[in-house]
């Protein structure tokens, strides 16, 4: 995260360097010219510099990398009702997805029971292979099989 840091730094030292490199090749340049086109010259460059929607200063701090690797916004950012709206969205669509998900293994498993008890209704069976440990695993598999077959 301090990488990003310095490479965020070196980014705009980088940009700070080539616009004096430029400024200075201009105001080379412009001293060859009359004074009537050097004084247009430096209103448009007043003009340019007031229109601007943000200083540069500014800019940089609204885009700035946090120590913790987060990016800062503008600090006019308030948390308004549609924001919060918009961030408890993903939590509302996790626990509905959880709670549907939850209801389909249910009727899953309700569903099994009652096959099973269907089954073990209509068979006529003896009395030990109620008590059998392995009779209700017996019962799923001939239920698959006979699920398969239908």
């Amino acid at each position: 995260m301090k990488n990003s840091q310095k490479s965020a730094t070196v980014i705009t030292a980088d940009m700070d360097l080539l616009g004096r490199t430029l400024a200075a090749q201009l105001n080379v340049s412009s001293q060859d010219l009359g004074h009537d086109i050097s004084e247009r010259l430096r209103v448009a460059r007043q003009l340019a510099l007031n229109s601007r929607p943000m200083p540069q200063r500014l800019m940089r701090h609204s885009l700035a990398v946090q120590a913790n690797g987060t990016l800062s916004g503008l600090p006019d950012e308030g948390l308004n009702l549609w924001r919060i709206l918009v961030s408890a969205l993903p939590l509302l669509a996790l626990v509905s997805g959880l709670m549907l998900i939850q209801n389909l293994q249910q009727d899953l498993a309700e569903n099994d029971i009652a096959l099973l008890d269907s089954a073990l209704l209509l068979d006529e069976l003896p009395p030990d292979a109620y008590t059998d440990p392995g009779f209700v695993q017996f019962m799923k598999i001939q239920l698959h099989r006979d699920a398969r077959h239908d």
